[in-house]
C-alpha cells in the first residue's frame, strides 16, 4: 500500500509538472506563473478575490468600477497587504471621479490598470509615464488596432458571451480573437465565454497569450458577491443570461424581474429615457452585492451554465490546469 501511494504521488508531481509551465507573452508582460487574469468586476472583484488570484499564479484585479474613491484606496492597500505578487485594477474610464482614482492608483504604487468603456489615448501615455503597465479591453478589431496605436502594453479581445457590459457589435470570443490577432502585434489576452481549462487552450489556439476570467472567479469563496447572487450563478443554465439594455450600455443579465421588466418595455415599444428611469441607480448593487434576485441587475456570462460549485480560487486554479492539460494531451492524440 505504501508503495502503492508513492507511486501515486510521484505521478501526480510529475503531472503538476508538466502542467505549470506556461510561459507566453502575458506571464513576462505581467509577471505572473500562469497566463490567468480575473476580470475586475464591478461588486465581485474586491482586495480578497484579487490577491487570491494573484496568491495562486495569475494577475488578479480589483474592480474601481463600484468603487468609490477612498474605498479603492482600502482595496488596494489591503491587497498589498494580502500578496507579495502581482495585481492591478480594472477602471471603467467613464468613471465620474476618474482624475481622483487615477491619482489614487499611482500614488499607491499599482503597477497594472486595465481600461475599459472609453478611449484608451485618454489615460495611457499618463499611466505609462508612472511605470504603470497598461491593457485596454475592446470588443473589435478596430478598436484593439487603436489600443496599440494609443501605446497600450496589451489588449483584451472581449466576445460578447462575457457579462456584464459588452460591445455592440456583439461579436463571439471564437471570431474576435483570431481577427484582433491578425490586426495587432502586442499580447492579446482573450476573454468571454471562458471558464475551463479547455477553454483556455482553445484561447490559445486561436492565438491568445492569455485569458481573462470573470464569471468563475465571481463565484468562488473569496468573491465579494452576496451568497444569493453566487447561488444564482451555481443554478444558471443554457439560455438563463441574455443581452439587453443595448440604447443604454449592452450588458448580459440573468433573467429574473428586472429583466422582465425591462423586456416588457421593449414589448410595448420605449425610449432610452424610460430605460434609463427603470434602471435607476445601484441595481447592479442591490442584485449582486446585497443579494436581492428580483429587483436586482444581475451580470453574469454565459459561461455561467458551466459552473457548478463555489470553491476557493486555489481549487479553480488547480482544476483549470488539470483540464488544459489534459485538452492538451488529448489534442495530440488526434
Amino acid at each position: 500500500m505504501l508503495k502503492l501511494n508513492y507511486l501515486l504521488l510521484s505521478n501526480y508531481l510529475l503531472f503538476i509538472s508538466k502542467y505549470r509551465k506556461m510561459d507566453t507573452n502575458i506571464t513576462k508582460l505581467f509577471a505572473i506563473k500562469y497566463p490567468i487574469i480575473q476580470g475586475g468586476m464591478i461588486w465581485n472583484s474586491g482586495w480578497r478575490l484579487a490577491s487570491a488570484v494573484s496568491n495562486a499564479g495569475g494577475l488578479g484585479l480589483i474592480g474601481a468600477g463600484s468603487m468609490y474613491p477612498d474605498v479603492l484606496r482600502e482595496h488596494i492597500q489591503k491587497c498589498k497587504a494580502a500578496t507579495n505578487h502581482p495585481f492591478g485594477v480594472n477602471v471603467p474610464m467613464l468613471y465620474p471621479n476618474i482624475e481622483e482614482i487615477m491619482q489614487i492608483i499611482i500614488e499607491e504604487g499599482v503597477k497594472t490598470v486595465f481600461t475599459s468603456a472609453g478611449n484608451p489615448k485618454t489615460w495611457t501615455e499618463i499611466l505609462k509615464k508612472e511605470g504603470i503597465t497598461v491593457a485596454h479591453v475592446v470588443s473589435s478589431a478596430k478598436f484593439a488596432l487603436k489600443s496599440q496605436d494609443a501605446g497600450v502594453d496589451a489588449v483584451v479581445a472581449e466576445g460578447f458571451e462575457a457579462g456584464g457590459h459588452n460591445g455592440r457589435e456583439e461579436t463571439t470570443t471564437l471570431c474576435l480573437v483570431p481577427n484582433v490577432r491578425k490586426h495587432i502585434d502586442i499580447p492579446l489576452i482573450a476573454a468571454g465565454g471562458i471558464g475551463t481549462g479547455a477553454q483556455i487552450l482553445a484561447a490559445m489556439a486561436l492565438g491568445a497569450d492569455g485569458v481573462q476570467i470573470g464569471s468563475r472567479f465571481a463565484a468562488t469563496q473569496e468573491s465579494s458577491a452576496n451568497q444569493a447572487f453566487k447561488d444564482v450563478i451555481v443554478n444558471a443554465q443554457e439560455g438563463d443570461t441574455q443581452l439587453t439594455l443595448k440604447e443604454l450600455a449592452p450588458v448580459r443579465l440573468i433573467k429574473n424581474e428586472f429583466y422582465n421588466q425591462v423586456q416588457e418595455k421593449y414589448t410595448k415599444g420605449t425610449t432610452a429615457e424610460e430605460l434609463k428611469e427603470l434602471l435607476g441607480r445601484g441595481r447592479s448593487k442591490k442584485g449582486m452585492f446585497e443579494g436581492d434576485l428580483v429587483n436586482g441587475e444581475l451580470e453574469i456570462g454565459q459561461v455561467s451554465s458551466l459552473i457548478d460549485s463555489i470553491p476557493t480560487v486555489a481549487e479553480v486554479f488547480d482544476d483549470l490546469l488539470v483540464d488544459f492539460q489534459r485538452a492538451k494531451e488529448n489534442l495530440i492524440k488526434l
